[in-house]
């Protein structure tokens, strides 16, 4: 019997993975918010108002505070769908999409509590957002 139950486990620890990534994946192409509207938002300071040491920070350290800020101001799902928006834009932000993700859910339970923002969830980055806030939720 335990041999079965073990059976199971393993196979829904390589299934459900993939099972989330295809269907936050699928979600993510198949929502309104997803689409590009006709507003164009830059998500980069200008060269004025940058310092020298700030031109220094990485592309998703500059992303990653510019949409936490945006998150105390507005509220999360404006922050995730500035997020789905620059991925889109920058490929090369794909890789960091899932941390920067997890960073607003954590941000959102600190702002909100964790019952509120788990209602701004979004399928962005797959389900990191869900997860930050649980994390959050987990460790307070």
């Amino acid at each position: 019997m335990t041999h079965t139950a073990r059976r199971i486990g393993r196979t829904l620890a390589l299934v459900l993975p993939v099972v989330l990534v295809l269907s936050g994946t699928l979600a993510v192409t198949s929502v309104p918010w997803a689409g590009h509207s006709g507003e164009s938002q830059m998500l980069t300071a200008s060269s004025q108002n940058v310092s020298v040491r700030a031109t220094s920070r990485a592309p998703q350290d500059v992303l990653r505070d510019k949409l936490l800020a945006e998150l105390q101001e507005k509220d999360p799902r404006v922050a995730l769908t500035h997020l789905q928006r620059a991925v889109e834009e920058r490929p090369s932000l794909a890789k960091h999409c899932m941390s920067i993700a997890k960073a607003l859910g954590r941000a959102a339970v600190d702002r909100f509590g964790p019952t509120r923002a788990q209602t701004y969830s979004q399928p962005v980055c797959d389900t990191s957002f869900a997860a930050g806030v649980a994390q959050q939720t987990q460790g307070s």
